[in-house]
C-alpha cells in the first residue's frame, strides 16, 4: 500500500516566531484529528528547521525546500544534506519549479541532488511538471517524462522506491486555477505508466505520487479520491494551519 503523504511547502514566507506559531497549530491538531496512516509533512526555511523540528513530534515530519549536491565546501550560501541530518530533517523537495525557473536548475543538477540526499537518508519529493504552453501544445507528458528519466532513473530500484514523486501543473501553482480531477488522474496514471517502463509494474505501485497545483480543502477531496493520486504539496494553503489539517482529513 502506497504512503498517503501531505507536504506543506511554505516557500519564503514566515520569520522564526511566525513560523514557531503555525507549526505549534499544526501539531496541535494533528494528533486529534490526522489519521494515523496520513504522513503529515512540513517543508520550511532553513532558518526554522532546527527549531521547528524540536517541537514536531512524531506526527509532523520537517523537510527542507533545497540541498546542495555536494558534501562539503567553499560553496558560499549553500546547505548540505548533511546539515540538513543534522537537524532533524526527514524529506528535502528537489526540483520544484521555482528552483528550476528561477535558478536554472537542471536536470543533472537535480539527479546530483536526489543522490545526495538517499546517502544521507533523506526523502526527496522530486517535483515534475510542464507549462501551460507546453500542455497547449500536447508535449507535456513527453516532458514530463524526460524530467523523471533524466533526474531518476539511473537509480537502482531499492533507491528509487525511497523518492516520492511531486506532479506540479506549474499553470495551476498560485494561479487558482487547479487541473481537474480527471486532468490530474491523467498525468499521475502517465507518471506511473512511465515508472513502469523502466522499473516494472510492481515497483511503480508501490511509488506516491503526489498532485502539487493549488490543492485547497474544498477540491482535496476530489483529487485524493482518485485512483492514482496519493497526497499533495501544498503552497499556500499550508499557510493557515486549519486549512492544512483540513486537507490532510480528506481521505
Amino acid at each position: 500500500m502506497r504512503k498517503k503523504v501531505i507536504a506543506g511547502n511554505w516557500k519564503m514566507n514566515k520569520t522564526l516566531e511566525e513560523g514557531l506559531a503555525l507549526a505549534s497549530e499544526v501539531v496541535n491538531m494533528a494528533k486529534d484529528e490526522v489519521p494515523a496512516d496520513v504522513n503529515l509533512v512540513m517543508c520550511i526555511p532553513y532558518i526554522s528547521l532546527a527549531s521547528i523540528s524540536k517541537i514536531s513530534g512524531d506526527k509532523v515530519a520537517i523537510g527542507a525546500q533545497n540541498v546542495y549536491q555536494k558534501e562539503s565546501g567553499a560553496f558560499t550560501g549553500e546547505i548540505s544534506a548533511s546539515m540538513l541530518k543534522s537537524v532533524g530533517v526527514k524529506y528535502v523537495i528537489i526540483g520544484h519549479s521555482e528552483r528550476r525557473e528561477y535558478f536554472g536548475e537542471t536536470n543533472q543538477q537535480l539527479a546530483d541532488k536526489v543522490n545526495i540526499a538517499l546517502a544521507h537518508g533523506l526523502t526527496p519529493l522530486f517535483c515534475c511538471g510542464e507549462t501551460l504552453a507546453q500542455r497547449e501544445k500536447g508535449i507535456h507528458i513527453d516532458f514530463v517524462n524526460s524530467q523523471l528519466t533524466e533526474s531518476l532513473f539511473h537509480l537502482s530500484p531499492e533507491d528509487f522506491k525511497k523518492v516520492v514523486i511531486a506532479y506540479e501543473p506549474i499553470w495551476a501553482i498560485g494561479t487558482g486555477v487547479t487541473a481537474s480531477d480527471e486532468q490530474a488522474q491523467e498525468m499521475h496514471a502517465k507518471i506511473r505508466e512511465h515508472l513502469a517502463s523502466k522499473y516494472g509494474a510492481a515497483v511503480a505501485d508501490e511509488i506516491s505520487i503526489l498532485y502539487g497545483g493549488s490543492m485547497k480543502p474544498d477540491n482535496a477531496k476530489g483529487l485524493l479520491a482518485c485512483k492514482d493520486i496519493d497526497g499533495g504539496l501544498i503552497g499556500g494553503a499550508s499557510l493557515k494551519s486549519r486549512d492544512f489539517i483540513d486537507i490532510a482529513k480528506s481521505y
